[in-house]
């Protein structure tokens, strides 16, 4: 690897590190060309995300998600040299070089950033489910290009439905640990049909549950569903190698703890934001390296199963 490339995907693992903690925390188990790319697809997902979350003007945000588009179309037809001035497509035009990404799955990315901007609120559940498949689904599936599944896995033409199931499910969780900080922001994803059969249509702008409402019933509801999309999901598990499913297990192991915690004290997503202690985060690693949730998914026969 040259020069320049190491000091892109530096650049890449740096961006990783000080902002995806929990995504950090998994990829770390992965060998290091896996993991520099999973740096390059997070540095590049994580341009995307900032330029949705900043504070220009919905005009200006999306003239600069299609100008990231730009760099994925320079890194599609290989216009993109080694001492490119931007690190982060120098980094991810050689980890597709290296590996089969889907890189559409980045435009589903943007797309879903531009309906952030646009401040889309979202009706049912299948409304949500469109933007989530862009926003984290879009993540599994490119995700699943750099792991690759093991030769002579059983079910793997249903592989990358379930890469994007479980990211599906990563995101029902993030929507549900923020719900408070994105109405802050003037945002509100969780379907609005939910909302008003719990009775919370005013929205979560306190530190305790809109009056009148079953608050603890929509979250209840909400991480049913979730545990239904990661059970699906976990399906994915057996048909990848050691590594790359400890990194998967270990990302969707510290979600789901996370959910148990959402899921005990529902209010605790008004008052904060929940996390998991790092003792907590290594303990889901050393399972997911070990093996043992996908051994588990395998004897109950879900590795195979339609």
């Amino acid at each position: 690897m040259s020069a320049p490339v190491q000091a892109a995907y530096s650049y890449c693992e740096a961006v990783t590190g000080q902002q995806a903690r929990n995504f950090a925390y998994g990829i770390r188990l992965l060998p290091a060309d896996k993991r520099q790319a999973m740096s390059a697809l997070y540095a590049f997902s994580r341009r995307v995300d900032d330029i949705g979350d900043g504070s220009l003007d919905p005009q200006a945000k999306r003239e600069r998600l299609e100008s990231t588009r730009d760099v994925l179309t320079r890194v599609r037809s290989g216009a993109v040299a080694e001492d490119d001035t931007d690190p982060v497509a120098v980094a991810l035009s050689d980890a597709a070089n290296r590996f089969p990404i889907p890189l559409d799955g980045l435009d589903e990315l943007i797309d879903g950033v531009l309906m952030d901007v646009r401040g889309e609120t979202y009706e049912t559940w299948d409304d949500l489910k469109a933007y989530c498949r862009c926003v984290a689904g879009a993540i599994g599936r490119l995700s699943l290009g750099v792991f690759g599944t093991q030769p002579g896995a059983r079910g793997t033409e249903r592989a990358a439905e379930y890469a994007d199931t479980l990211g599906l499910a990563l995101q029902l969780t993030n929507i549900l640990r923020d719900v408070r900080e994105d109405a802050a922001n003037g945002r509100t994803y969780l379907p609005s049909d939910d909302l008003a059969k719990f009775g919370c249509s005013a929205g979560f702008h306190e530190a305790t549950p809109p009056p009148g409402s079953d608050f603890t019933g929509l979250v209840h509801f909400e991480v049913r569903r979730a545990r239904a999309l990661f059970a699906e999901g976990y399906r994915l598990l057996p048909m990848l190698d050691r590594r790359s499913g400890a990194c998967v297990a270990a990302m969707a192991g510290i979600y789901r703890r996370l959910l148990d915690r959402i899921e005990r004290d529902p209010e605790a997503v008004l008052r904060g934001r929940v996390s998991l202690p790092g003792r907590e985060k290594a303990y889901v690693a050393v399972r997911g390296l070990s093996g043992i949730d996908a051994r588990h998914i395998t004897r109950q026969g879900l590795g195979g199963r339609a």
